[in-house]
């Protein structure tokens, strides 16, 4: 790890801060000020100049990217019309800053990111990003409700973020994974650092047609102005213009495993703490059975024969 070129040489660690919820996110705000407070760290900021949950570890290829400096106090920051991985990807590249940081940390997310979630999850690849690099890195997300103070959940991290620079300091920080960190919602009561794995907790979703104010012969609404949308749950598809038909995602129902370490771990009011790689390798009985299964389609003809 410390081999990566250019990394930070000041006698304080460098930390770079991320998101996916957008360098105004109140999250973010509190780590960077927790961190600030702390007086032990050299704070940097690079994150999406806009919201972008849920993009999962998208990276804009084909167009540049703007970058603005911002006033974060006690920190130099940055914000990026890019994803997080953008955000990520600059913020350790030495183009905006003098030095790779030692450590980045993505978060503090709005909800939890645990199970099939970190796969969506634009601020667990925040962190991934920064691993494949070859920069220790730790995704943090808060199982909040409405708008919670994130001023106890960023305070909670410190003792892991401490923990991780020591061990990055004395070189003995291993470097095959980054750590997904979830906050219970009852911070002030947790229950202290528990180890667990990534479960397979998900929420099925499905889509309901919506309706939308229009201006002008124009709609309003889109994606990302959903405030002027009206759910229509006994619209009839059918009976709407194709041009004009609006859907919009909503939970159907939430898939938990009772084996799901990180999920059931934290709703009992741990702080989790999972170790994640950039890999998804399937399970010893898959990978048997298409190890079996694969020899026998050449038996098959090819469908362009048929």
């Amino acid at each position: 790890m410390d081999g990566v070129a250019g990394r930070s040489s000041h006698q304080r660690p460098t930390v770079l801060v991320t998101n996916d919820d957008g360098i105004d996110a109140p999250g973010l705000r509190a780590l960077v000020r927790a961190l600030v407070s702390a007086d032990r760290y050299r704070v940097r900021v690079c994150a999406p100049d806009s919201e972008k949950s849920a993009v999962s570890h998208s990276i804009t290829w084909r167009h540049p990217i703007a970058v603005k400096q911002v006033d974060v106090s006690g920190a130099e920051a940055f914000a990026v019309s890019g994803t997080p991985a953008d955000c990520t990807s600059l913020g350790i590249s030495n183009a905006i800053f003098s030095s790779v940081p030692d450590l980045v940390l993505s978060g503090i997310n709005k909800g939890s990111n645990c199970g099939y979630h970190t796969v969506y999850s634009g601020t667990v690849a925040g962190a991934r990003e920064a691993f494949f690099n070859g920069v220790p890195s730790v995704s943090m997300s808060y199982d909040c409700i409405a708008f919670e103070d994130y001023t106890l959940a960023a305070e909670a991290c410190l003792p892991i973020i401490g923990a991780i620079l020591d061990k990055i300091r004395n070189h003995s920080y291993p470097n095959g994974s980054f750590l997904n960190v979830d906050l219970p919602t009852d911070i002030a009561n947790h229950k202290g650092y528990k180890l667990t794995e990534q479960g397979r907790s998900f929420f099925v979703m499905g889509w309901r047609l919506v309706s939308s104010e229009t201006q002008g012969g124009q709609m309003l609404s889109t994606m990302t102005m959903d405030k002027d949308v009206a759910e229509l749950p006994d619209m009839d598809a059918s009976t709407m213009s194709a041009e004009h038909r609006l859907f919009k995602r909503e939970v159907r129902k939430s898939l938990v495993d009772d084996n799901d370490m990180d999920h059931q771990s934290l709703q009992e009011g741990y702080i989790t703490v999972t170790p994640l790689g950039g890999l998804s390798p399937a399970e010893k009985e898959f990978q048997a059975f298409f190890k079996d299964w694969l020899p026998s389609l050449s038996a098959r003809p090819c469908s362009s024969a048929l």
